[in-house]
C-alpha cells in the first residue's frame, strides 16, 4: 500500500475567504460575536461557524444572517465566528492547511481542557467562546468536508439530537455519536448539551466540500431551516423532496499512529466493508470492518500523524 491510497484534492475553489474584520466588533464583549434579543420569550439559538479555519460555508452563512439583517420574532439568535485566527491563515496554495493552528477546535471543550493550564490559540479561543456555548438551548455547528461527499449531520447520540435533526430535513444522512465514542469533546458535547435528560439540542450539519458553492448554499439553506424550525423566524420552504433519513451509528474510530497509514483502496466516503474485510494498516496493524455493511466517513486525506484516520460506522 501506498500513497495511491488517498484520492487527490481535485476540488475546484468555487469559494474562498474573504476579509470578515468588519464583523469582529459584535455587542457581546467577545470579538466575532453577535446577540439579537427579541424581547420575548423562546430559545436561545447559536449558529457557530468556522471551527475550522478552511470550513468557509459557515462563514458564508453566518455573514448572510449578519448582512441581510436577521433578528429573531421570539427568543434570542447569537452569531459567532469560532476561530478567525485560522480562517485569516489562509493560503490559496495550500487551501487545506489551516484548518486549525495547534489543537483542534472541536476537540477541547473538556472541562479537564478548558480549566487546565496549557496554552493554544484553539484553546483561548474556547476559554472566551465558553460563555457564548453556556447560554446556548440550541446549537447549530456549521462544517464541511475536505472530500466531495454528500452532506450529513452529526451529532451526540441524544433523541433531542436526533428529533432536531430529522425536524430540520435535509440533509437527509445522519452520522450518530454515542457519547464517549470520539475522540476529544466536541462543541457540541460541551457542558450540558453532552449530558443526558436535558432540554434543547446541538447539532454539525457537515455540507459538502469545503469550497464548493454547493455547501456554502446547503450551509445558509439549513441555517434559515433551523432558526425557522425553532421559531425564531418565518417558515422556510424546503426545495428537497421529503425522504426518509439514512442513519449511521459510530462504532470506532481509528487515529493515524504513522505516516505509513494507508487504505486497502482508494476512498472518499460512504464507501461499505465485509465483515473482516481490510480497510486499512497502520504501523503493521490492520484495521478491518468489525461487521458487514460497515461504513466509513470522513477517511482521512494525508497521514497526519495524530488525527483521525477513519470513522468506522454501521447503519442503523
Amino acid at each position: 500500500m501506498t500513497d495511491a491510497s488517498f484520492a487527490p484534492d481535485t476540488a475546484p475553489l468555487e469559494v474562498l475567504p474573504r476579509d470578515i474584520s468588519s464583523y469582529r466588533q459584535g455587542n457581546t464583549g467577545i470579538d466575532y460575536v453577535h446577540r439579537f434579543e427579541s424581547g420575548r420569550p423562546g430559545p436561545h439559538v447559536l449558529v457557530n461557524a468556522l471551527t475550522h479555519g478552511n470550513e468557509i460555508c459557515g462563514m458564508v452563512a453566518a455573514t448572510h444572517l449578519l448582512d441581510a439583517g436577521v433578528r429573531p420574532k421570539l427568543g434570542t439568535l447569537t452569531v459567532s465566528f469560532a476561530h478567525v485566527e485560522a480562517y485569516n491563515a489562509f493560503d490559496i496554495e495550500r487551501p487545506y492547511d489551516n484548518r486549525q493552528l495547534v489543537h483542534n477546535l472541536n476537540r477541547i471543550w473538556s472541562k479537564a481542557m478548558l480549566d487546565g493550564t496549557e496554552q493554544s490559540p484553539e484553546l483561548k479561543r474556547a476559554r472566551e467562546l465558553r460563555p457564548v456555548l453556556d447560554a446556548a438551548d440550541y446549537v447549530l455547528d456549521i462544517h464541511s468536508t475536505r472530500a466531495p461527499v454528500q452532506p450529513f449531520w452529526v451529532y451526540p447520540e441524544f433523541e433531542r439530537n436526533a428529533g432536531l435533526a430529522l425536524a430540520i430535513g435535509n440533509p437527509l444522512v445522519h452520522l450518530v455519536m454515542p457519547v464517549g465514542g470520539a475522540p476529544g469533546t466536541g462543541v457540541t458535547g460541551y457542558g450540558r448539551h453532552g449530558e443526558p435528560g436535558v432540554d434543547g439540542g446541538a447539532v454539525v450539519v457537515e455540507c459538502g466540500q469545503h469550497f464548493s458553492q454547493s455547501a456554502a448554499d446547503l450551509a445558509t439553506d439549513v441555517t434559515l431551516r433551523f432558526l425557522a424550525h425553532l421559531g425564531l423566524t418565518e417558515p422556510v420552504a424546503s426545495t428537497v423532496a421529503k425522504a426518509p433519513a439514512r442513519r449511521f451509528r459510530l462504532l470506532q474510530v481509528h487515529m493515524v499512529k504513522t505516516e505509513g497509514f494507508a487504505f486497502a483502496r482508494p476512498v472518499l466516503g460512504f464507501e461499505t466493508f465485509h465483515k473482516g474485510e481490510l480497510i486499512a494498516v497502520d504501523a503493521g496493524e490492520e484495521i478491518r470492518s468489525p461487521c458487514d455493511d460497515c461504513t466509513i466517513f470522513m477517511p482521512t486525506r494525508a497521514a497526519l500523524v495524530g488525527r483521525e484516520g477513519v470513522y468506522l460506522t454501521v447503519p442503523l
